[in-house]
């Protein structure tokens, strides 16, 4: 089983071994939402299924049973399986999630699998790039239709917290608060996205992108391990919530956390964009 990342070549022996494996890919585009599919359609992996921010990782906007608030909320856990049934996803398969954008948002599955109880998902090291200059096999087109079932919730094995709990806990050191936005929006000298700029009151900043190498693919562990721990200045790791603008690019810091051996951090889904929709919620800047 893989749980955190698999190599391309790993991949493509899971694939030669005959084992059962579902392989989704997650490109997007933030500023250009319909980039995502182009890109699919143009290139993907040979066999892999279409994972959608708006349309399959995220609830519609006003949906009564959203799991979070924010930019991207998420979708209740009911509806994520019936979504994981349409596409023939059975809970005792390998799932292998990569996108094409530096792991910002395969990562989002990556969760959403975990938080559903599928703990065999991993995220394709390097991305479809690392697949492609290994000589893995690809396909245009819009993809073939798997067969449906029904997909049963398990016990969730990732941790979503929320606004609530956050504020609740502002300034305890039960909580670290981890924002893996840019730092000129920590900061709140600019805010493209969302209506208020600055950062959520104690917070530590953290860029997503910063957990992968000149290669394209995570850092190794040791690394990861000795940046956090600086980071962290002795506070506790199980303390960490993980947070950015709309809960998807703060997916790299806690996976590369749990690779630096450091756990499986909690993760504040609805993030910046749900926090700042109040203004009775303290906002910090440090321009």
């Amino acid at each position: 089983m893989y749980t955190t990342l698999i190599s391309a070549t790993q991949l493509q022996s899971l694939m030669a071994s005959g084992q059962p494996v579902v392989v989704f890919d997650c490109s997007f585009e933030l500023m250009k939402p319909a980039e995502g599919d182009a890109q699919y359609q143009a290139c993907h992996i040979a066999g892999a299924v279409r994972a959608n921010l708006d349309r399959h990782m995220s609830a519609p906007k006003g949906a009564a049973d959203a799991a979070s608030g924010g930019r991207h909320p998420l979708p209740s856990r009911e509806h994520f399986a019936a979504w994981l049934g349409s596409v023939g996803l059975a809970p005792d398969v390998q799932v292998v999630a990569y996108d094409r954008q530096g792991a910002n948002y395969c990562g989002r599955l990556w969760w959403m699998l975990k938080w559903a109880g599928h703990e065999a998902v991993a995220v394709l090291d390097g991305g479809l790039q690392a697949w492609q200059a290994s000589g893995g096999a690809v396909e245009t087109g819009t993809g073939q239709e798997r067969p449906a079932n029904s997909y049963p919730l398990g016990a969730p094995r990732a941790v979503l917290t929320n606004t609530d709990t956050v504020l609740s806990q502002l300034g305890n050191p039960v909580q670290t608060v981890l924002d893996a936005r840019a730092a000129p929006r920590f900061r709140g000298e600019v805010e493209p996205l969302d209506p208020v700029a600055g950062h959520i009151p104690g917070a530590l900043n953290r860029l997503f992108s910063d957990n992968i190498g000149p290669d394209g693919r995570f850092k190794p562990a040791d690394q990861l391990r000795a940046e956090f721990d600086t980071l962290l200045a002795g506070r506790d790791p199980a303390s960490v919530v993980h947070h950015c603008g709309s809960g998807v690019s703060a997916l790299p810091n806690l996976i590369a956390m749990e690779l630096a051996g450091l756990g499986r951090a909690a993760l504040y889904a609805g993030s910046w964009s749900e926090w700042c929709s109040d203004s009775r919620r303290p906002v910090a800047k440090s321009i």
